[in-house]
């Protein structure tokens, strides 16, 4: 049963970095009573920058915890209900600014927050295009993830590779072997920009792991851009018992 909104924002500019992964290192992370979403066959990960803005918690706008930048790596998982699929999304690491934000998320919700020095730059830098960069600090290197993105937008077309990556409207989180927390994503559909040009340099062992490396570390299967929009995150259910598959 959905309860009201635990969380409103305004998510922005979201850079998407997908690559193509090994089923078998997302096991670990697999939260129970879900199942991998593919893309035509493929097991994708996406490595994601956005803009954090007029954030509120519970109704309530804490200072220096309004605007922020997050970056995290998740991937595409699947439940069934009992009546309908439900695609959704599993964070491996989520990295913010804000220590407050990562120690709440980690022991309520059992989250993968880590709290970084962070900044981000937006900059217009050839004709009808704008390089978008976040970054965050881990053993006094910094790391980034960005891209150069056209100033052209347009609807997402069922049925397109950029309507799986960004249309998942529901979260799950492992919080047991047999315990999985639900939570729904409540947005409008995006716009979408073409991206010219991306970049991710990042000590990718040390973030999520040696297993992630040989992924991670080539050209992404495919580059995506988002303008983004308020959303609204309710918790809505523990899932305790697996119910029968469709035939």
């Amino acid at each position: 049963m959905s309860t009201s909104s635990f969380l409103k924002a305004q998510w922005k500019n979201l850079l998407m970095l997908n690559y193509e992964v090994d089923p078998e290192i997302l096991k670990p992370y697999l939260p129970a009573y879900t199942v991998l979403d593919l893309w035509q066959g493929k097991v994708l990960v996406s490595m994601v920058g956005f803009l954090f803005k007029e954030t509120s918690v519970l109704g309530i706008k804490w200072p220096e915890h309004i605007n922020f930048e997050e970056v995290n790596l998740r991937f595409y998982v699947k439940h069934f209900d009992g009546k309908e699929w439900k695609r959704g999304a599993v964070f491996i690491s989520e990295i913010v600014p804000k220590s407050l934000i990562a120690l709440i998320a980690n022991n309520l919700y059992n989250e993968h927050y880590r709290a970084l020095p962070m900044r981000h730059s937006i900059t217009r830098c050839c004709k009808n295009h704008t390089d978008f960069l976040y970054e965050w600090k881990l053993k006094g290197k910094w790391n980034k993830l960005g891209g150069i993105v056209s100033d052209t937008f347009t609807p997402i077309q069922t049925g397109s590779p950029e309507e799986f990556i960004f249309e998942h409207y529901w979260g799950y989180n492992a919080l047991g072997d047999k315990l999985t927390m639900e939570y729904q994503v409540e947005h409008i559909s995006w716009q979408v920009a073409e991206v010219k040009d991306s970049i991710f340099e990042g000590d990718i062992v040390r973030l999520y792991g040696k297993e992630f490396e040989p992924y991670l570390s080539v050209k992404p299967y495919s580059v995506f851009f988002a303008d983004g929009s308020d959303i609204s995150v309710r918790m809505t259910n523990k899932l305790r018992v697996a119910p029968a598959l469709p035939e």
